[in-house]
């Protein structure tokens, strides 16, 4: 049985065994909301081939776009550090705010009033069903870290974030850190 239960604002670090799931391998994902009901979330560390000037011609910025999960991945989401700035964002935790109104966002980041430290755009999200999360959890497929870079988290380099997170975890979770993406080419 899972010892830690999740929460909103909780990193879900895939295990290493996770080598089939396109989406999931080596994944970092911020829980942005956790609840009876079930689970939303955002991949943090995979960036896709597009900026968000590519999805939004109106939008003079290059910021990456992420794939945040398999759900909805025509449907652009973020995150941001600013609420004071963006009116109607939902705060996930500790200075973490997801959403809010896109036309005041796409206006400042034109006016370079928000960076790529401010903001994170996402195509799709991660969702899991009421038990689902909490099955694949007591299956081993995910564990649970506190996100201690709190908002500092939207502009971290994604290149090695999970790899980071699972040397946290130390013990025989070193040698995965240091293993190749496709276990085959070891």
């Amino acid at each position: 049985m899972i010892a830690v239960k999740p929460k909103k604002g909780n990193l879900l670090v895939a295990e290493p065994a996770i080598t089939g799931d396109l989406s999931f391998n080596r994944s970092v994902v911020l829980l942005a909301d956790h609840n009876e009901e079930g689970s939303v979330g955002f991949i943090l560390n995979k960036p896709l081939g597009y900026t968000i000037r590519d999805l939004i011609p109106e939008i003079s910025a290059t910021f990456k776009v992420y794939n945040g999960g398999p759900i909805e991945q025509d449907n652009l989401y973020f995150i941001h550090n600013i609420p004071q700035l963006i009116p109607n964002s939902i705060e996930i935790a500790e200075g973490i705010y997801w959403g809010g109104c896109f036309d005041s966002t796409r206006d400042l980041i034109n006016q370079g009033k928000i960076t790529r430290n401010n903001i994170r755009f996402f195509l799709g999200y991660s969702g899991w069903d009421a038990e689902q999360l909490q099955e694949e959890l007591e299956s081993n497929s995910w564990i649970i870290s506190e996100n201690e870079l709190h908002n500092k988290i939207i502009g971290k380099s994604s290149t090695d974030f999970w790899r980071e997170k699972i040397m946290e975890q130390g013990g025989d979770y070193l040698i995965w850190s240091n293993a190749p993406e496709n276990p085959m080419f070891n």
